[in-house]
Parts: C-alpha cells; structure tokens; sequence
C-alpha cells in the first residue's frame, strides 16, 4: 500500500473516532437532561468504603492471636449458636484456616466448644432459663459466685434480679465491693430466732480496728474479705498515710507577736490584760 492508500485510511480511523466521540457526548447530554427533568442524581463511582473495609479485615488478620480469639469468643457469647470456621470468618472477619495458631487456640480454649466441625460458647453451667437456674442456686446453700452464672446464657443477669425481688434467691456482696454471691432462701424451710439469741449476737463488741477482726476470723479458720494491713502497706508506701491528721493547735498571741490587724482592738484585748 502506497503513502496515499494509508493516508486516506488513517483519516477514515480519524473520521470513525469523532463520530464515536459525538454520540458518547450525546448520550451523556440525553441522560443529564432527563435526570434534570426527573431530580435524580447519578450517585460518582467510588471506592473507598470498600478499601476501607479491606483495610479492616487486613488490620484484624495480621492482629494477635488473643485479639482474634477475643473477636472469636465474643462472638459466639452473643450469638449462641454452633459455627463453622467459615461462618465465623464471615462473621467477624477472623480466617482460622489461614491461621492455625488461632484454630488450635480456640479449639483448646475453656470457653470455646468445638466437636471436630463447629465452634461453640461454652459455659461453666449449662443453663437455658430461670427455672434452671433456681434449681442450680439451691444446689448451693453455702452460696455460688454470680460470676460462675452470668455467662450462661443472655438474660442470666436480668433472672438473678427476679429471683431477688420475688425473695428466691439473696444475693450478698463482700465488703470489698467483689462479685455478689447468690443464696437460695428455701421458704420451706422457715427459720425463727429467738430473741435472747439475738440480744446475745447484738451483745458482743467487735474490736474497732480491722486488722483485729481480720485476725479472729482467721484464727476461727474463715477467710476475711478485706485486707486491711496490705492496703494499709500500700497507703504508706504511696506516701498517703490511714491516721488521722492531728489539728494544730491555734498560736497564742503574747507580747512578742507582731501586730498587723491594729485597726481591730477586739483581737488584742487578752494580750492588753496579760
């Protein structure tokens, strides 16, 4: 093909560009226009929330293992339900099949359930509701920590303060402001005291420092829920000391004091008689 022959080609390209270049440039004045009419807007392509989320997800894989295992375990506390390494993945974004430092942990975890496909919370009492929940209380006459119940199934919390108000249960907290302890109250089993025996309990003087009492319930082989000398220690060792400051006495005022209130006579009257 000679110069001409491809001259006259490439301005054929030239001609078929321009016109591909015109209807594109209709086209878009059509669909402006229209939306003009109908006050719709075109929403812009963008990408960033998905880049974010892939951010996310690359911030929790490369997180350490006893955050993803938390992510994992609270998951299942929530849901209740029994999920495979994929649901889970899904879920909270945590890829156990990638990370088999994360699968042997949770599968060998004490709160975590798994029977070879799926994971599941396990709690240290299985409870499923309120009625189960009495029945175990009253297995316990010496008391169970609320904190071996509270996680055994969503509404433990809301149950123990039903039973509370309905006088089922009691629940008692240590001085020390520590987990409360729930006793059964069994009304069958009804129990009076007699007044001597409570004039006799309202009789006997406790020593006034809790070191003393500290003493004497270990001494009778109970354990003390305060621990007076070791926060005591540490008061001191903070340079904050438990005694009572004692008040200075205010300053006499004698012959040799120097008088700056002179307008005021009523202030000198005992320095004037002595």
């Amino acid at each position: 093909m000679g110069l001409q022959g491809q001259l006259e080609r490439f301005k054929k390209q030239q001609e078929k560009c321009q016109s591909t270049l015109s209807s594109i440039a209709a086209s878009k004045a059509a669909a402006a226009s229209a939306n003009g009419r109908n006050n719709i807007a075109v929403p812009a392509i963008k990408f960033s929330n998905n880049t974010e989320r892939l951010q996310h997800i690359n911030t929790i894989r490369k997180s350490p293992v006893g955050a993803q295992m938390k992510r994992v375990i609270d998951l299942l506390f929530e849901t209740r339900q029994a999920l495979t390494p994929e649901q889970i993945n899904e879920a909270c974004y945590v890829d156990m099949k990638a990370n088999k430092e994360v699968f042997d942990s949770l599968r060998k975890n004490l709160k975590v359930n798994y029977d070879g496909q799926r994971f599941s919370y396990k709690s240290k009492h299985k409870l499923e509701d309120k009625p189960q929940l009495l029945k175990l209380i009253r297995k316990f006459p010496e008391g169970i920590a609320v904190i071996d119940v509270k996680d055994s199934y969503p509404t433990v919390l809301e149950d123990l303060q039903a039973l509370k108000a309905a006088r089922e249960i009691w629940l008692l907290s240590n001085f020390d402001s520590q987990e409360d302890i729930a006793y059964p109250n069994d009304a069958r089993v009804p129990i009076k005291v007699d007044d001597d025996l409570k004039q006799l309990f309202r009789s006997i003087e406790l020593p006034r420092d809790m070191i003393d009492i500290e003493k004497d319930l270990q001494k009778n082989g109970m354990k003390p829920a305060t621990y007076t000398a070791e926060r005591r220690s540490a008061a001191q060792i903070q340079g904050f000391s438990s005694k009572p400051k004692v008040k200075k006495s205010r300053r006499e005022i004698n012959s040799r004091t120097k008088l700056t209130n002179a307008h005021l006579p009523e202030l000198f009257q005992k320095l004037n008689n002595s």
